[in-house]
């Protein structure tokens, strides 16, 4: 271990309760995997999924990078998530905790939302859905949130889950590419003791172009709030459930048959819908929700992600429940009615695996600060055991608090690293494993070859930084990009890496002396905002669709303490450079058009207006620059080409 790294070590005890106990175990897998790759993935999906068909081939590489794993195998991924708990003598085990943002909780056993989603399941059936189609579900977190997804799984419709904090323009910009036939969604979504309209948005978004091939909008009744139903394409989701039966025969589908699109942000303007797999997908969902979060028959685990992110989707839909777990989801905000929220719910539930974002932890432990009641130590949080870190890189300090204050100095994090395009964990801690470093995520998760290397693929010594790839293929990796197979070769497996290898999109370094993990973000222009992408062309996009005011912009990220990464916008005006109030005022106008046309999440933090955008003589906007201006840094690159190089002075001016 290298000298100056601060070490927590797991607890002889609980390594030895562990599912993988130790790291002679851990060098084991990776052993085997390393040995017979496709053996030990064929282990593995033997032993965690229920086949109706077995599968006999595991891996066809005939046309990569077009990967395919068990494709010979039918299964159904409902059927492995309910049906198989309640055969083996679960049907009474509490599946989902639910808490509405007032404070109201629900239980739901396995056998209760095996027909809940059976029920959905036929509806949907009723209705002329079925295998092939696709539904794109916009909806708040609730349990109709993950039946809903479960009973698209049940019929083998592909769901895609937009993020309920997402704008009409961007869901129509989804329904479209997706072709999607049926939008379900709820009156409203209820957030911090407010009511948020998503059946009003649903109307605006099928109101747009491209949408003409929705036929049905099925509508969740959550608060009674007021819409506006069209006659012939809209129906209340209790309706249409209505007298149907709580029994739905699965359909078993092929191994690789699309479980869900969901959508990513990329460096060019449009959203890539990232394609995954029924079969590998479910796999590594499982797998590492039972190794990563060492998943117990008496566990109560908590992600506090949104089923719109692929957090959700993996660890609260997926995951847990193919394990035949007890999850909590929780519809409301961690700052609502006060900060304490998360910390009184896991004393109330006694939760004892929980994973949430460092944007989340560094926004508490702020509050935690100010105010000795919303502080971890006024809550009973004895039952937590395992705590995890997802969605960006948790700076060391953060990873101190949790572990000493959330986590009593006894809980080991894990601090996963992994992509909507991988499915699941790919770097990542296991808590009876590893040795933890505070703000690393240490090393790959069993089966999976991550390295570190240089711009054409050579590998780079440990200590030297470089660009992270995965040199095989795993099952729940992204299968393609919907529609597009050609961005996904050229976004994945560049030629510039030979074609072979999988491109992360991130910069990463080894320690010298332990070969650990730490990532040291993106390589591309894409941002991580509060553990969300965004692509710095998406944004700039909806900052020049304000076409009466905008007339060029660009966006990059600057280091912010509490969502980890800020949006900083230059913007060139249609009309003379604005300061003091009115340039206020009209930030203001073009943050929230940016929120209209993308969502609250993707508003900049800062906007500076320029009479010009720092360029090459050729006309090529040097973000390099603006990056330095947006961190507060002094100009020290070369600005010899530049056309314009007054621009910088009027650019780092606080306008």
């Amino acid at each position: 271990m290298s000298d100056d790294l601060k070490i927590y070590n797991p607890s002889p005890e609980f390594s030895a309760a562990a599912h993988v106990s130790g790291m002679e175990a851990y060098q084991a897998l990776c052993k085997e995997a390393e040995t017979d790759y496709e053996g030990y993935w064929a282990r593995l999906a033997r032993e965690l999924i229920s086949w109706h068909k077995p599968f006999t081939q595991v891996l066809n590489e005939e046309n990569a990078p077009f990967f395919k794993w068990f494709e010979d195998g039918l299964l159904n991924a409902s059927y492995n998530c309910l049906d198989r708990n309640v055969e083996r003598g679960l049907g009474d085990k509490t599946a989902i905790i639910f808490e509405a943002d007032g404070g109201e909780v629900t239980k739901v056993s396995y056998s209760e939302l095996l027909a809940k989603v059976s029920q959905m399941a036929n509806g949907l059936k009723s209705l002329g859905l079925g295998k092939g189609d696709r539904v794109v579900i916009y909806i708040a977190m609730s349990i109709d949130g993950v039946a809903a997804m479960q009973a698209c799984a049940r019929l083998g419709i592909t769901h895609s889950v937009v993020f309920g904090g997402f704008s009409a323009q961007s869901l129509r910009d989804r329904i479209e590419d997706t072709g999607a036939k049926a939008v379900i969604t709820a009156d409203c979504q209820v957030r911090g003791g407010k009511k948020l309209p998503l059946k009003a948005i649903v109307d605006e978004a099928l109101g747009m172009p491209g949408c003409e091939k929705i036929e049905k909008v099925l509508v969740v009744n959550r608060a009674d709030a007021p819409v506006t139903m069209q006659a012939g394409r809209d129906v209340w989701m209790a309706d249409v459930v209505a007298g149907q039966s709580t029994t739905c025969e699965p359909v078993w589908v092929e191994a690789e048959h699309p479980l869900f699109l969901l959508y990513t942000s990329g460096s060019t303007g449009k959203p890539k819908g990232v394609q995954h797999s029924t079969g590998g997908y479910l796999l590594h969902a499982a797998l590492t929700t039972k190794w990563t979060f060492d998943l117990k028959a008496d566990d109560v685990f908590w992600c506090t992600a949104d089923i719109g992110w692929v957090t959700g989707h993996t660890y609260i839909t997926y995951g847990p429940l193919a394990l035949g777990g007890t999850e909590i989801v929780f519809e409301g905000v961690p700052t609502y009615p006060d900060a304490g929220r998360f910390w009184k719910m896991i004393q109330d539930h006694k939760v004892s695996i929980f994973y949430t974002a460092p944007t989340a932890i560094r926004s508490l432990i702020k509050a935690a600060e100010a105010n000795d009641a919303v502080h971890p130590k006024s809550y009973d949080l004895s039952s937590l055991r395992i705590l995890g870190s997802v969605g960006e890189p948790i700076n060391p300090a953060a990873w101190e608090w949790y572990h000493q204050h959330v986590g009593g100095g006894r809980c080991p994090i894990v601090d996963t690293f992994w992509q909507t395009e991988t499915g699941g964990h790919m770097i990542t801690p296991l808590p009876g494993v590893t040795p933890l470093v505070p703000g690393s995520c240490t090393l790959p998760f069993p089966g999976i070859q991550f390295a570190v290397v240089d711009e054409v693929g050579n590998d780079l010594p440990w200590g030297k930084g470089g660009i992270l790839v995965c040199k095989k293929p795993w099952p729940s990796m992204i299968r393609t990009i919907w529609g597009d197979p050609e961005r996904f070769k050229k976004s994945y497996y560049p030629e510039d890496f030979k074609g072979k290898y999988y491109l992360a999109g991130d910069g990463a370094i080894r320690d010298e002396k332990t070969g650990y993990f730490t990532i040291t973000g993106r390589i591309d222009d894409v941002l991580n905002v509060s553990g969300h992408r965004m692509g710095t062309m998406e944004i700039e996009s909806a900052l020049v669709s304000c076409t009466e005011l905008v007339a060029e912009a660009a966006v990059v990220g600057r280091p912010d303490d509490t969502t980890g990464e800020a949006v900083v916008a230059f913007v060139v005006l249609k009309r003379p450079r604005p300061t003091g109030d009115e340039a206020k005022a009209i930030a203001k106008i073009l943050r929230d058009h940016v929120g209209k046309e993308i969502g609250p999440i993707a508003k900049p933090k800062d906007i500076r207006f320029g009479d010009n955008l720092p360029k090459t003589r050729s006309g090529k906007i040097m973000r390099r620059l603006l990056r330095s201006i947006a961190k507060g840094e002094a100009i020290t690159q070369d600005t010899s080409t530049l056309e314009n190089p007054a621009i910088l002075d009027q650019l780092s001016e606080n306008n």
